[in-house]
């Protein structure tokens, strides 16, 4: 399990605040009333509140208050969760040091060429404290910690669990194969049936509107796939809840599906490819690509950039106008001096975010430099050398044994928060 799939959501949202010229709706202005009270621990409507402006930020749409509000009894499930996961944590003597939070977060920002404390910055300048992204950074590290004791090193699987595992997948490439993202929802008791079900279908009214799935997934899914954005990979239809099954096999790709209800709960389906029988994985279109990158020396104001900024620009027009191969990206890469590297190593296309940068890499000619991609901290440039496509193939032993061992850390998760739950003493406030 990892901290950084976890919060994937976070991962990718400076390419959406690099481009946010949306309103995010601001909380009523309100005294500290309590939410909740989970074993003596308060949890007030002011963070509901910031949670629910963060949902408004990672979904990159312009929630309304009423939207926001429908959303409100879900999202105080999610803090109600987080807020045992920790106690959990506290309990097994599990610390987290604020230098561990600093050190993700700094990992957060580093992956997105960000300057060090500028994600917070910008969390403060839409209106959002960064207590909410602190709080879950430390909460998602102290209960990985957790799952990891409550699995333990007996949990990882054996060479002939790895073999039976490989002979199954080789027998699955003679069906056809689905590439599934799903988001979970729980449903603990029949009152809260109408509740989850109101909340999976303003979810996805979102998604139908151009939200996107795996930051949906990541922040809000109940289901051990939220580490991975909600993805559950290439699967045969035997490998998924009859239902679902039955789906996807009618769905065209890329559709987001109605509620569907499995055990447990209800799941939100989008299907994102289709295989026919014989080519298990599927295949990938894999990019090589150069860039230059520029950076500016203060953060850009696009309303009033400095005398630096307009430089750089008109010399990365100048590169533009100048480059006509990869080779001659990296020289010019290397001739201004760039602290990013020329090349970025193989791009699989399937994986790169936004979805504008996508559509973009997709249809730039090879060896055609792109318009200048600007952002808050430099601007680049982007050349194709060469696309190729790529046989998904079967995983190696070593990946299979992860995805093992993650699928059994996500049961460990279920099974030890449905058992926090029933131990609890949770007082919501009406």
């Amino acid at each position: 399990m990892s901290f950084r799939l976890k919060l994937i959501c976070l991962l990718v949202l400076p390419a959406w605040l690099a481009c946010a010229g949306f309103a995010v709706p601001q909380a009523e202005a309100q005294s500290a009333t309590i939410a909740a009270v989970v074993n003596g621990d308060v949890i007030t409507n002011d963070d509901v509140n910031a949670r629910a402006r963060f949902f408004a930020l990672a979904t990159a749409q312009p929630l309304s208050p009423d939207v926001l509000q429908r959303l409100k009894p879900q999202i105080l499930q999610q803090l109600i969760n987080e807020r045992l996961e920790m106690q959990e944590a506290q309990k097994r003597g599990i610390v987290i040091t604020g230098k561990q939070v600093a050190a993700a977060i700094g990992e957060i920002e580093h992956n997105n060429n960000m300057a060090p404390g500028q994600l917070r910055a910008r969390l403060q300048t839409l209106g959002i404290d960064p207590d909410t992204l602190i709080s879950q950074v430390r909460t998602q590290l102290g209960w990985t910690q957790v799952l990891r004791q409550v699995v333990g090193e007996m949990g990882r699987p054996t060479p002939a669990e790895i073999d039976r595992q490989l002979t199954l997948m080789k027998k699955q490439g003679a069906q056809p194969q689905y590439d599934v993202g799903e988001i979970f929802i729980p449903v603990n008791s029949p009152s809260d049936e109408a509740g989850a079900e109101k909340f999976a279908n303003t979810v996805i009214t979102e998604l139908r509107a151009g939200a996107p799935f795996p930051i949906i997934a990541a922040q809000f899914s109940q289901g051990s796939t939220a580490l991975q954005g909600g993805a559950l990979g290439w699967v045969g239809a035997d490998q998924l809840d009859p239902a679902v099954a039955q789906l996807v096999t009618q769905m065209p790709i890329g559709a987001i599906s109605d509620p569907v209800p499995v055990a447990g709960g209800l799941v939100i389906v989008q299907l994102r490819g289709r295989q026919d029988a014989g080519q298990s994985g599927g295949a990938d279109t894999i990019l090589s690509v150069r860039q230059v990158f520029l950076p500016f020396s203060t953060p850009l104001n696009a309303q009033n950039p400095t005398a630096q900024q307009r430089q750089t620009m008109v010399k990365l027009h100048s590169i533009s106008d100048s480059v006509h191969n990869c080779d001659e990206m990296e020289a010019a890469n290397k001739a201004n001096g760039s602290p990013k590297p020329a090349n970025p190593g193989p791009v699989n296309l399937a994986q790169v975010t936004p979805p504008q940068f996508k559509a973009l890499l997709t249809r730039l000619p090879v060896n055609k430099p792109s318009p200048p991609l600007i952002a808050e901290n430099g601007a680049t440039l982007v050349m194709v050398c060469s696309r190729s496509t790529q046989a998904a193939g079967l995983p190696t032993r070593q990946q299979i044994a992860e995805q093992l061992f993650s699928n059994r850390i996500g049961l460990a998760a279920e099974q030890t928060l449905d058992q926090l739950h029933r131990q609890a003493t949770i007082k919501i406030m009406q």
